[in-house]
């Protein structure tokens, strides 16, 4: 062993100086201690200083030794690859001799420079450390061995997966027996961590756990009362996992556990209650849920009910006192990243709109995101929305005589909670809670003039969820009243109240549709006054109402007072806003709804945005270039912008239909888009092809050029793994096969077997399989000799996928090609011809021409085999089939 380092007494004062001068609040001091902190960096044994300063140098404060090592850790995570070997072999050593340190801010830190050490692959070349810590459990000393437990917790948070694997000859076998003995430690820290500890290995399977299963169920139901609150977390978070992985041991027990987490979810502790709350999220996945519940949901209901109030703490976090914030501006890190959601094309299907495949609100009310994210309150609403959808109308009976007491109660915090549970049950007690509707609907458009901001907000999310109902009833029963408030609400002067507003308006309107046309001056009205008002935060939101609205009510926005009340400010705002700002994406996208509403009444906008769109996906492609060819020089682009901004060009091209040719003749945006096509990140792709699509319809004079080159990239991208890429190339395919025609002929073999076998795959999703279908009847009707060869491979899914899709253009087409295919091919369609006659009978009014394709198929195959077996195969049809077919074709 060489001699023991010592530091040189005038490099140990320069440290402590950088130590003490980094406690410092004054940011330009930060500054300067962290370009030193970097230069000190460049001496092998500065680590050595840093360890000293935590583990030998008692005379200093505490606060300073813990942050010596925490300078440290960040160095290990940073350079450990490049520590000498004496330098790291001092650290680990000292480290191992000051676990049980007297100070518990001293434990800790060197507790979290062993974890760190560990998590660089080091586990492997520190052999004795697990050993060692599992020895120093068993010392008589509380401060080592509490030091010991409180390392191996966070080794085993950090590096579960290389503890249970063969690279170290599998500790656990010996580890978790050990820690199973700890439940019963006389030290509640100690029974703490020994539960967490364990509790790493229980999502994961871990084979050393389910050897020992039954003991540590027994060990979790001893420590089930126990006096330390974070104990009863711990064990509370065994439950709720146990109850995903080992459902089959907690079986037996369920009626005692249930019990006991009623009991937990009611605990003073709030961690713990809240770890308790989530058991019957968890619960309400499994199938046995309504089994093992139904007779507790009369203790269960007032639970969750009562969990869902605003605590003190909240109200005070909400600032709930303070009712009129609308002048204060927003902090930036308040404001959440948003999401963008690129273009799916999708089929129009009988009722009305678009049918997306949405996400439904999964988070609820998610007025209160400023609090520490997960709270009580939100999981007890979370739990009984799930519940709701479990139980259905069963849970009215327990929610009913609760509700009315909270709706009317005078304490606005009761009142508001009210609202929260009418909101939580909406999806899943829709049913039973129609009748009681008429009453409440208008006592809720009441509360949105409550004097307390948080009961507004929080009425402005319970009515959007019962938009639906609102809708199905005449208008100016409740729409109007319920929209006239809303609007009000959209310029209340409280910030939350604005957010909530702006966001219930977007699902009236995508609710309502066209049943706003009549009112559309008040609303732009509204919303228009709102851009003046709104702080950066909501205008964001704004922008999505302002686009629903335009999504919602199409061709109605277009015109001339609307364009002139709407365009103005949003141009403005285009115009304020840099190249490289990310408030362009909801603006941007707001414009893509917009254009595609407007259509011609976008025109005199056009080109300016036209010309930005193109540049932000030329600026990000060429960032991406130097990026790759350079990546310490070059940070990676935000593809982001690049994405919104395909969007929007897509917008633009159908709205603006042939009207875009001259702007797509002056810009490179087809060279620009085989790039785009051929980007890494599916998002990209998936939006270059949404815009090749609606190039192809708006212009295909300039696209024709480039087909060689497009098709085989297309063909590569039919991978249903990633359905919306997928969707997207689909799409452009058959739009492209209407505009080529024959000509179609030499590509039909690149992409024909990926989309039969799309067609064919179970678990598609609906727009995918619309739109395959679509595709395959359109390549068809170009080029039948190549497709109707395999006619019987694809005509049962193509017919059962499009009977439910609204007559349009899309689908003439499609059924025009099947119909040639079966001429040419009319024993491919023999065996399923019950499936094609169900197919016509979906149409409402084909054109004259279509009418007799289908006229001919019908009788050329009744004639084929004859009066007798027609009837015969007739009969199988159910009665509203064959009474269409008797009416429209005589068959």
């Amino acid at each position: 062993m060489e001699c023991e380092w010592k530091p040189d007494e005038q490099g140990l004062q320069q440290i402590l100086q950088l130590l003490k001068e980094s406690q410092s609040p004054d940011t330009s001091t930060q500054r300067s201690v962290q370009q030193r902190l970097e230069q000190l960096n460049q001496y092998p044994d500065f680590n050595n200083y840093l360890i000293f300063v935590l583990t030998k140098l008692k005379s200093e404060d505490e606060p300073t030794r813990s942050l010596s090592g925490l300078i440290l850790k960040n160095n290990v995570k940073a350079h450990y690859q490049n520590f000498p070997n004496g330098v790291s072999d001092f650290i680990k050593s000292e480290c191992l001799q000051n676990i049980g340190d007297s100070s518990p801010l001293i434990r800790a830190t060197v507790g979290i420079l062993i974890t760190t050490i560990a998590s660089k692959g080091e586990l492997q070349n520190w052999p004795e450390l697990l050993p060692k810590l599992c020895l120093l459990l068993d010392s008589e000393d509380y401060n080592t061995c509490e030091g010991a437990f409180g390392a191996l917790q966070k080794i085993c948070e950090d590096s579960a997966e290389i503890l249970d694997s063969d690279m170290l000859d599998r500790p656990l076998n010996i580890m978790i027996p050990k820690f199973l003995q700890f439940f019963k430690h006389s030290s509640p820290k100690i029974r703490s961590h020994a539960i967490a500890c364990v509790n790493q290995f229980i999502i994961s399977r871990t084979q050393a756990l389910m050897l020992h299963i039954d003991p540590f169920i027994e060990n979790l139901f001893a420590l089930a009362t126990d006096e330390e609150p974070e104990v009863r977390k711990n064990v509370c978070r065994a439950l709720v996992m146990l109850l995903e992985v080992r459902l089959d041991r907690l079986l037996p027990h369920m009626h005692n556990i249930i019990e006991y987490m009623l009991q937990r979810t009611q605990d003073q502790d709030e961690n713990v209650a809240l770890e308790a709350c989530e058991f019957w999220l968890t619960l309400a996945e499994q199938p046995v849920c309504k089994e093992v519940l139904c007779g507790h949901l009369s203790q269960l209901t007032p639970v969750l009910v009562n969990g869902m109030k605003y605590s003190e703490i909240d109200i005070i976090l909400l600032k709930g006192d303070i009712e009129e914030d609308e002048a204060i501006p927003d902090n930036e890190q308040d404001i959440r990243p948003r999401f963008h959601r690129s273009r799916t094309v999708a089929q129009q299907h009988e009722g009305d709109g678009i049918e997306e495949e949405e996400d439904e609100d999964d988070e609820l009310d998610d007025d209160d995101d400023t609090i520490s994210d997960w709270n009580l309150r939100k999981c007890s609403a979370a739990a009984l929305d799930v519940l709701a959808n479990v139980f259905r109308d069963d849970l009215l009976l327990h929610i009913l005589p609760l509700l009315k007491e909270l709706l009317f109660h005078p304490e606005w915090v009761v009142k508001e909670s009210g609202i929260l549970v009418l909101g939580a049950i909406a999806e899943g007690c829709m049913q039973g809670m129609i009748p009681y509707l008429p009453e409440l609907i208008p006592h809720l458009v009441q509360c949105l003039s409550d004097k307390k901001a948080l009961v507004r907000s929080i009425t402005c999310w319970t009515l959007s969820r019962y938009a639906h109902w609102v809708v199905s009833q005449p208008p100016d029963t409740y729409l109007k009243p319920l929209m006239t408030e809303l609007l009000k609400r959209i310029l209340d002067s409280n910030k939350r109240v604005q957010e909530a507003a702006c966001s219930a308006f977007a699902t009236l309107e995508e609710e309502a549709c066209t049943e706003l046309v009549p009112y559309l001056a008040f609303i732009l009205d509204t919303l228009v006054f709102a851009f003046s008002k709104y702080q950066h935060k909501n205008l964001l939101i704004l922008y999505d109402a302002i686009g629903t609205l335009a999504d919602s009510v199409g061709h109605h926005l277009n015109k001339p007072e609307y364009i002139q009340m709407l365009m103005p400010p949003l141009i403005q705002k285009w115009n304020q806003l840099k190249d490289e700002d990310k408030d362009l994406f909801p603006l941007l996208e707001c414009l893509s709804s917009v254009a595609t509403a407007l259509q011609s009444g976008f025109l005199p906008y056009c080109e300016p945005v036209y010309q930005r769109c193109v540049n932000l996906v030329q600026k990000t492609l060429a960032q991406a270039m130097l990026h790759q060819s350079q990546p310490d020089q070059y940070e990676a682009p935000d593809k982001d912008f690049m994405i919104v901004a395909l969007d929007l060009l897509s917008g633009l091209a159908e709205g603006l239909g042939g009207t875009i040719e001259q702007l797509v003749a002056r810009s490179n945006i087809l060279t620009l888009m085989y790039q785009c096509m051929q980007d890494k990140m599916p998002e990209v792709r998936q939006s270059s092809f949404a815009l090749l699509g609606d190039l192809t319809k708006a212009c295909f004079q300039h696209v024709k050029p480039c087909i060689a080159d497009f098709m085989p990239i297309l063909g590569t991208n039919l991978n249903p793994e990633l359905i919306s890429v997928c969707n997207n190339a689909t799409w452009a395919i058959g739009e492209i096969s209407i505009q080529m025609g024959p000509e179609m002929q030499p590509y039909i073999a690149m992409v024909l077997h990926q989309l039969v076998e799309i067609i064919n795959r179970p678990n598609t999703p609906k727009t995918l399989l619309e739109n395959t279908a679509i595709t395959i009847g359109r390549l068809g009707y170009v080029c039948p000799q190549e497709v109707a060869p395999m006619l019987q491979q694809f005509i049962r899914p193509w017919c059962t996928s499009l009977r439910n899709i609204r007559d349009n253009e899309e689908k003439d087409s499609a059924f025009r090609g099947i119909c040639t295919m079966i001429s040419v091919n009319p024993g491919g369609v023999v065996q399923d011809f019950i499936f094609f006659c169900d197919a016509v009978a979906s149409w409402v009014n084909p054109k004259d021409d279509l009418r007799d394709m289908f006229y001919k198929i019908l009788h050329g195959f009744k004639n084929q085999v004859g009066e007798d077996n027609w009837r015969r195969f007739s009969d199988q049809f159910p009665m509203p089939l064959k009474e269409r077919l008797a009416t429209f074709y005589g068959v």
